[in-house]
């Protein structure tokens, strides 16, 4: 089970059933679908998500969805999917949803690094990565502030909504991380993680 985590502002957590109305909403967005697969069509289409992601485990093979809440008020602003990988578990790959009303806050970048820490600190990925269409700036701005590196510019390689789209790539590896704490912390060793 994913444990929560609180950041200065925001609260991550199990998705729960009285989640749903407020996932609705922000999902069936036409400024969030534009750039989702997922877009839910009913209520009870969000509530029987939310209902299998509670039986789900985190950190095993596939996706799990973890809320965003604002620690002040406890209101859902958004979801961030963690993908590990099938292929190996030691990948994730990273996503994130901010409801429109309350996007240019700053609540993506403090969710993506406590996210960050938390699967590089604590689960010892080796890498972690997010795949952003191009034409939306600020999810690839958000990808570079939060210290993943572009790694490439797919051309047409994805099939989405029915055209072929430019998919780009930004990783960051477990040693750019730790020197990224580092940095900021003025350490001189690293965290480190032993398998």
């Amino acid at each position: 089970m994913f444990q929560e985590i609180l950041t200065d502002r925001l609260r991550l957590r199990c998705l729960l059933p009285d989640d749903a109305e407020a996932m609705f909403a922000y999902r069936s967005h036409p400024q969030v679908t534009r750039y989702q697969s997922w877009e839910p069509q009913s209520l009870h289409e969000v509530a029987s998500f939310i209902k299998d992601m509670s039986t789900a485990e985190f950190n095993t093979t596939g996706w799990y969805q973890i809320g965003i809440t604002l620690q002040a008020g406890g209101s859902l602003i958004g979801d961030c999917g963690i993908h590990i990988l099938e292929t190996d578990p030691r990948i994730a790959e990273i996503g994130i949803t901010i409801a429109p009303s309350s996007q240019s806050n700053g609540y993506a970048t403090e969710a993506l690094k406590a996210v960050l820490s938390l699967l590089f600190g604590t689960l010892c990925k080796h890498r972690v990565f997010a795949s952003v269409d191009p034409s939306n700036l600020p999810s690839s701005t958000l990808m570079e502030r939060i210290g993943l590196r572009k790694e490439g510019h797919f051309v047409q390689s994805l099939w989405f909504k029915d055209r072929w789209v430019d998919d780009v790539v930004f990783a960051m590896l477990a040693s750019e991380w730790n020197c990224t704490v580092e940095h900021k912390l003025g350490m001189d060793s690293a965290f480190t993680c032993r398998p």
